[in-house]
């Protein structure tokens, strides 16, 4: 568990539901293939197959945030994700698609700030890997 005091707890609970929230409420659209979704998969050339698979890991990434025991990791894969949502838009997308004012990334980097901010508290979780080698 991480420490920090009240306060500390509060704001990772609160870091925690915003991230989820924001990710839960993109899966309708790409699993329904919505106009927006398609367009921006086709536009980094991952359509159809990177449009379902980011949203599978966000699925995993929501649930594994309300799991005890695995929110670093459900932090981890959410940050991982919104990582490559960023540097699609600053690469191929732009910081604007379709004239959403530009809501997506500001989405993309409100939900990453939220993940490295739990992944950043409960960093002591993860996993070390090779330690048992």
């Amino acid at each position: 568990m991480a420490t920090g005091g009240k306060a500390g707890r509060v704001a990772e609970w609160a870091a925690r539901i915003v991230a989820a929230v924001i990710l839960a409420q993109t899966l309708f659209f790409k699993f329904t293939g919505a106009a927006e979704s398609v367009y921006i998969f086709t536009t980094v050339g991952q359509e159809p197959w990177g449009r379902y698979g980011s949203g599978v890991v966000e699925l995993i990434a929501c649930v594994l945030l309300f799991i005890p025991g695995m929110v670093a990791v459900g932090a981890g894969l959410a940050l991982g994700v919104m990582s490559g949502a960023i540097f699609f838009h600053l690469t191929k997308l732009g910081i604007v698609v379709q004239d959403d004012g530009g809501l997506l990334f500001a989405l993309a980097v409100v939900t990453a700030a939220c993940a490295a901010f739990v992944l950043w508290r409960r960093r002591r979780e993860l996993p070390v890997i090779g330690s048992k080698l």
